[in-house]
């Protein structure tokens, strides 16, 4: 139920009124922008239209001009080829812009070292067999270039055959005493490695370095700033990038806050990870039987005992991981044990949480899919639909879910908004005489809210799953998927994956705070595409998803009082209802596994009317009074991300740094709650 901020249209440089046919205008107008598209995709033309809409109106055709537009380049820009993110160029870009380290920065964490002297000390652990000489001597200069020198590096030599590997080690051993080296007589495996660089450790932070990636020089300084400010935390992890063979940076991973769902579907957490030294103690050494994804496991293991906030997002690109040949890096198939290895320590922890859940490969390497049972007696589940005439799409949704939902126990709901179509009516009273549906009515002006709230309060279902007329199902196990889920006791709302009829992305979650309040994730990708970092295929916690087609428990939707009628009649009511189901302690999830068709919107139509529009800015408004700071800084997106478009582009600049430079001491608290400490 999302509705739009604003069509997304090109600019134009210029506006020049001609005394000639609108018609002729139109026309020139077209193919001049047209160019334009051929040249940039990126370019808009709403500023344009509002800076010159005066000079428009006198000619008396700013309505046929304004909407000739926006359906001419709504046909461009929301083609798949608008979707995928920026080329490598544009994150060179992004580097130089943002993330290059010049002499005031080094000048503040400098001082921030001095000021934290007596601060914590951090042991970086690095299990060594037979890599590159020049790859292992740039990882260990990296880590004797850490501005905080509070640190000791820890390695353990598996055993190496190279000569060249002792040289090194022993060179830099006796250089510096902070550098520890323990060189094993059998090769044992990075498991067992790694256990044996742990006992060298003396400190009480706990980090890891594979033997050819690299630290930046402040990452140390940054990481204990946080671990200071913020004494809770027991597991620390940030955003990561990649070197490849030229020393260029590429394919950084801006990383989402706390994500229990999505890290049961891929190690997301990776690089750099730092853990209390009490906490690894607690949970024992690496297991060996895990080899090619010991870290996976012991970040499984580790997060498994914590609370939520003992685990700290810092949104930072602070570890290279280099894309040596043959590593998964690289690519992931290099390496297929590790898929196997990952397998096994996921199903390990699994049985203590969830006993019942089968785990499987997902569709990439080193990725996972969880399948929870669903409960012992299975739950009746009530289908709500609203609608007001719309019979072919009524009909083509009904049917579609008869003929293809193989969950056995559910009731359809239909809640008439006042139908005066009387193919429509007679389909209804079809439906209702033969037990195919309930019809309840509600003959009120069109407040998707309320229509909800009716039905849900003569539900006989456990489960309610919230449903647009327009929605046509695809996967017969959609609704036995959004079950699993919605029974578990720690999820709130779940959301299916929702697609166009041509097969691109309509609906893959909500992220806050696009054009203003909230957007949907990957709209317009193609179906087949795995998104950003494999998104679009991994089951994963969102801050909210659409109520197009929403699965809740009962109980749970009265708990938070349903969606709001009364401030929000027709958009961001779902986004409103997660948020407020998310501050009641659960988690809301969204799955690739329930896939449905969307026919968007085709039913109640555009935002085209003085009173919609005036009724959609109220309800904007309401959104950022009601929710504030938090519609901009989404716990399931990363601040080094756009919120200007669907795709996960890079923001520019980064909304953290905007944020901390613009804040005053009104929001400082408000910078804290949310993580961002200057």
């Amino acid at each position: 139920m999302i509705a739009p901020t604003g069509d997304r249209i090109a600019e134009t440089s210029r506006f020049e009124i001609r005394k000639c046919a609108p018609a002729s205008v139109l026309l020139k107008m077209l193919l001049s922008t047209h160019r334009m598209w051929q040249n940039d995709r990126n370019f808009r033309l709403d500023k344009t239209i509002r800076k010159n809409a005066v000079r428009v109106r006198k000619k008396g055709f700013s309505g046929m001009l304004v909407g000739a537009y926006k359906d001419y380049y709504r046909s461009y820009l929301d083609r798949p080829q608008d979707a995928p993110c920026r080329p490598q160029s544009d994150y060179e870009r992004w580097i130089q812009r943002y993330d290059t380290n010049d002499d005031v920065k080094r000048q503040r964490w400098k001082s921030a070292a001095r000021r934290l002297a007596s601060g914590p000390g951090i042991s970086i652990v690095m299990p060594v067999h037979n890599p590159d000489p020049e790859h292992l001597e740039s990882a260990i200069q990296s880590v004797l270039g850490q501005i905080y020198p509070k640190w000791e590096l820890c390695i353990a030599d598996d055993a190496s055959t190279d000569p060249r590997i002792h040289r090194l080690l022993e060179f830099y051993a006796s250089r510096d005493r902070r550098i520890r080296v323990v060189r094993l007589s059998n090769n044992v495996g990075i498991s067992e490695a790694t256990n044996a660089a742990l006992e060298l450790a003396s400190h009480e932070w706990i980090t890891f370095l594979d033997h050819d990636d690299l630290l930046r020089e402040q990452s140390l300084i940054r990481v204990v700033e946080t671990l200071v400010s913020q004494p809770q935390i027991r597991l620390l992890y940030t955003d990561e990038d990649k070197v490849n063979e030229r020393g260029e940076r590429e394919a950084p991973h801006f990383k989402p806050d706390w994500n229990p769902e999505l890290l049961r579907a891929v190690n997301y957490i990776c690089h750099l990870a730092v853990y209390d030294r009490a906490l690894l103690n607690e949970i024992g050494p690496l297991r060996s039987e895990c080899d090619g994804a010991q870290d996976y496991d012991l970040v499984l293991r580790a997060t498994q005992v914590l609370e939520d906030e003992n685990i700290h997002h810092l949104p930072e690109i602070l570890y290279h991981w280099r894309m040596a040949k043959g590593s998964t890096a690289e690519s992931g198939q290099n390496k297929d044990y590790a898929s196997q290895a990952g397998l096994k320590a996921l199903a390990d922890t699994l049985r203590v949480v969830a006993p019942d859940a089968r785990v499987s490969k997902g569709l990439f390497p080193t990725t996972y899919r969880v399948n929870y049972p669903l409960p012992e007696t299975k739950p009746l589940v009530s289908i709500i639909i609203p609608t007001r005439n719309a019979h072919g799409l009524v009909r083509q949704c009904i049917e579609s879910i008869r003929e293809k939902t193989d969950y056995p126990g559910y009731e359809i709901i239909i809640v008439d908004n006042g139908s005066t179509d009387r193919e429509a009516l007679d389909y209804f009273e079809t439906l209702e005489r033969s037990g195919m549906a309930r019809i309840l009515t509600l003959d009120i002006p069109f407040n998707y809210s309320r229509l909800n709230n009716f039905a849900v309060a003569q539900a006989r279902g456990d489960i309610i799953v919230l449903m647009n007329n327009d929605i046509e199902v695809i996967s017969s196990n959609w609704l036995s998927e959004m079950v699993s889920l919605a029974s578990r006791e720690e999820t709130g709302a779940v959301g299916a994956r929702l697609l166009y009829p041509d097969n691109r992305i309509q609906h893959a979650g909500v992220i806050l705070g696009i054009g203003g309040v909230a957007g949907h994730s990957h709209k317009y990708f193609d179906r087949g595409d795995p998104g950003y970092f494999g998104r679009l295929h991994h089951r994963q916690n969102l801050s909210a998803v659409t109520a197009a087609c929403l699965a809740v428990r009962k109980s749970v939707y009265t708990e938070v009082g349903g969606l709001d009628e009364d401030n929000l009649k027709v958009a961001f009511n779902d986004v409103d209802f997660c948020l407020r189901v998310r501050e009641s302690g659960y988690r809301n999830v969204w799955t690739p596994f329930a896939e449905l068709y969307h026919h968007e919107s085709v039913s109640r139509g555009p935002e085209d009317t003085p009173e919609k529009q005036k009724r959609f800015s109220n309800e904007v408004a309401f959104m950022q009074q009601r929710w504030g700071l938090k519609l901009t800084l989404d716990p399931a997106y990363n601040p080094n991300l756009t919120l200007e478009h669907e795709n996960f582009d890079l923001s520019f600049p980064p909304r953290r740094e905007t944020f901390l430079r613009d804040a005053g001491e009104t929001r400082a608290s408000d910078a804290a709650a949310c993580g961002l400490q200057s």
